[in-house]
Formats: C-alpha cells, structure tokens, sequence
C-alpha cells in the first residue's frame, strides 16, 4: 500500500479508501455486521487506513462496524464521515447553517458514543 502524508498534519493517510456504504449488504436487505466486518478487517489487513462513512449508511449501522474497528486494531485509522441526511424523511441537504452546526455538533457526541458501544 502506498501512503501520503496529509496536508501538514504529518498523518499519512493510504492512497486507497474504503468506502462503507455497501459494507452491511445490499440496498434494502438487513444490515449484515458479520459481513460488514469481515470487509473493514480486510481491509485494513490490505493496508488501508483511511475510511469513509456517513450517518445515511445502513441507517448508522455502518457507523457502528467502523467504531468497532477502530476500537478492535492497534493500527491507527483516519475515519471521513457526513451528517444531516436520512433515509425516512429523505433529506439530502441540511436546511439552514443553524441546522448544520446544532447538527454537526450532535453528530459528533453521536459518534463518541457509538464507538463506545
């Protein structure tokens, strides 16, 4: 695997992602964590430190496997993920900048607690 180093960060971030929404199964079936990870650790065993997943994926089942993973290996994982959409109502843009930071902040707390989980 190839790496780069992020910005000024010093993070170096593989060259190749995973991204997680197909992770659980198909679109519409049950979301399969057995499946889910077996393809992060697969991943990860291939290299790939940086990953991709938003609270939409699987209804934020995908959120969970990530934060298990991140959880269960030694490596250091660089995790990218999006808030503010929903499957029921559909919603694919936040409404306002208000929305945006009361939800970003939320997503946040949402995501410590899931990888508590």
């Amino acid at each position: 695997m190839n790496y780069r180093k992020l910005g000024k960060t010093g993070f170096n971030i593989s060259e190749i992602s995973l991204g997680t929404w197909q992770v659980g199964g198909k679109w519409g079936d049950p979301f399969s964590h057995d499946n889910a990870d077996r393809i992060l650790n697969d991943a990860v065993d291939a290299g790939i430190n940086f990953i991709d997943t938003a609270d939409v994926y699987g209804d934020g089942e995908s959120e969970k496997a990530v934060g298990r993973l991140v959880r269960s290996r030694s490596e250091q994982i660089f995790v990218a993920t999006k808030c503010g959409r929903r499957l029921q109502p559909i919603r694919t843009k936040p409404t306002n900048p208000t929305y945006c930071a009361t939800l970003w902040k939320t997503a946040c707390k949402i995501w410590v607690w899931k990888r508590s989980i």
